[in-house]
């Protein structure tokens, strides 16, 4: 049905599209210290935004502080800025699969 290159090419996209915030990914390619790295840095981004939200903590779980007057954190920008970068390298990673697996033969 499908060629080596192309189950590969499946392979991997499958991979990258279910476990792109592991580092799947790259497990699956061999390169742990990457996979590891990436588990480190999308945990890093995640946690720091979970940190610099505005409605973290016990004193905002009970309903009595009036959100509307919080600000925004300058701070949150770095962490915005990371995962958006990230993903954006997870969809150009997708799209070069996506083109490997249309020009196997």
């Amino acid at each position: 049905m499908f060629n080596k290159d192309e189950k590969r090419a499946l392979t991997r996209l499958a991979v990258l599209s279910i476990g792109w915030g592991l580092g799947l990914d790259r497990f699956y390619e061999g390169r742990t210290k990457d996979g590891l790295l990436s588990i480190a840095g999308w945990s890093l981004i995640f946690a720091t935004l979970l940190y610099l939200s505005p409605c973290h903590g016990v004193d905002y779980a009970d309903g009595v502080k009036n959100y509307s007057e919080f600000d925004f954190n300058p701070l949150s920008i770095f962490p915005i800025g990371f995962g958006t970068y990230g993903i954006i390298l997870v969809i150009r990673k997708g799209f070069k699969l996506l083109r490997s697996f249309e020009s196997a033969e």
